[in-house]
């Protein structure tokens, strides 16, 4: 892919479910700005839990999370701008951008993105964008140890680099979910771990249903 000047090229692609492995998405300082920004808003990451829609704090994650609106500083309105591009979804269509750290040992379970219609909590959700279609996952620094990005359904790991970001869309043409993109972030062994995620939606996203 090619982004006002910036070449980043597809390290592997998945045609099934589509995964694809972008290098350099974001170049040093981008990653260590983001860092930066996030810091001071770090929170105990929450899940949505599945029967109220509420965000509850679970064990299976173990992360800080910093959540930022869409567009809401010059360096993510660029960084969003260059996602729509490569993904081809607009920008109005992805969630707030969540900055993520993990701490050694921090991880999150093998989980799906996208929500299950059957529970009441989760279809509360779809009600703001409709269902999520697709995840971005950024690495903004690179653990020494430890810190992949697990599908454990295919056997594939994407190791921690910084600048480099693993793509991977659940909603098929059909409509139907893929649920191979069961995925999780495997412990930290040493060092801490950073990484933006952005959600994807099928319809323009608003924050409140």
């Amino acid at each position: 892919f090619r982004h006002e000047g910036r070449e980043v090229p597809i390290l592997f692609s998945l045609e099934a479910p589509r995964i694809l492995l972008l290098q350099n998405l974001l170049d040093g300082t981008e990653c260590d700005a983001l860092i930066s920004l996030a810091r001071d808003r770090l929170q105990r990451s929450p899940v949505v839990n599945p029967d109220t829609g509420d965000e509850n704090l679970i064990d299976a994650r173990t992360s800080m999370g910093a959540m930022f609106q869409v567009g809401e500083h010059a360096l993510i309105q660029q960084i969003e701008a260059r996602i729509a591009a490569i993904t081809g979804l607009p920008v109005e269509h992805g969630e707030g951008l969540q900055i993520l750290n993990y701490k050694p040992g921090g991880e999150y379970q093998p989980h799906f993105d996208f929500f299950n219609p059957q529970r009441p909590g989760e279809a509360r959700q779809l009600r703001v964008g409709g269902q999520r279609v697709a995840t971005l996952v950024i690495y903004l620094n690179s653990p020494p140890a430890g810190g992949a990005t697990a599908f454990p359904k295919l056997g594939l790991e994407v190791a921690p680099v910084k600048g480099n970001a693993v793509f991977f869309r659940y909603k098929q043409p059909d409509g139907t979910l893929d649920d191979r993109t069961l995925h999780a972030g495997l412990p930290v062994e040493s060092g801490e771990k950073w990484i933006a995620t952005k959600w994807l939606r099928e319809h323009p996203y608003r924050s409140k249903g």
